[in-house]
């Protein structure tokens, strides 16, 4: 129910209760105000939300959490926030890091897999994602790199690994009965992905 019809049905029957009339049209004027003010009011409440919040609004966030913005866009951005607000109640543990990495990248914690390498290089990790999960995230594999190691506890270095679903078939067109293989087609709707693997050493401009 609109503010002018809950207004007009306040009305006494001494007074005509159509939208058109002369007190219709005077209550309107003032109905237009109210909802104007409801709706900001609403959208105030809205965007203390961190997933509807926009432009500076999220930036007022992200001032609350330490976390700049720098060049991300507002996907992006969200993401940072929500990662931020992990990090600062992680302990370091593996269960905490795939939480955090979940949240970094909406995905499910069973597609983050983290591999201990204490007996080939101390404090040293391994984390596994499919390279899907990291471009439908909207970040880079530098700009997620060193977010991971920003999570994992200090001392620790972690290298990422893309897992790739691109392969090569022994039998001709044989990659047509896998779509998450082989090449594309022209389309682009089929193929598969190329791995990729990220050293800490590697830089990134999102302050993190």
């Amino acid at each position: 129910m609109s503010i002018l019809t809950d207004m007009l049905q306040r009305l006494t029957d001494n007074y005509a209760k159509d939208p058109e009339s002369n007190i219709g049209k005077l209550l309107g004027i003032v109905a237009g105000e109210l909802e104007e003010l409801r709706d900001t009011i609403e959208r105030i409440d809205l965007w203390r939300d961190i997933d509807e919040a926009e432009g500076s609004t999220l930036d007022r966030i992200g001032k609350n959490v330490q976390q700049l913005r720098g060049q991300a866009t507002d996907p992006v951005y969200r993401i940072l926030l929500k990662t931020k607000i992990a990090r600062n109640m992680s302990d370091g543990a593996i269960n905490t890091i795939i939480r955090v990495l979940s949240i970094a990248l909406q995905a499910e914690p069973e597609e983050i897999v983290i591999e201990e390498l204490w007996e080939t290089e101390p404090a040293t990790i391994h984390i596994s994602v499919p390279t899907e999960v990291l471009n439908a995230s909207g970040f880079s594999l530098s700009q997620f790199g060193r977010l991971v190691n920003r999570i994992v506890a200090a001392g620790v270095k972690a290298y990422v690994l893309l897992e790739g679903t691109f392969a090569f078939s022994s039998i001709v067109d044989e990659s047509e009965n896998d779509p998450d293989a082989g090449y594309a087609d022209l389309a682009q709707t089929t193929g598969g992905y190329f791995g990729a693997i990220y050293d800490p050493g590697d830089e990134t401009d999102l302050p993190l």
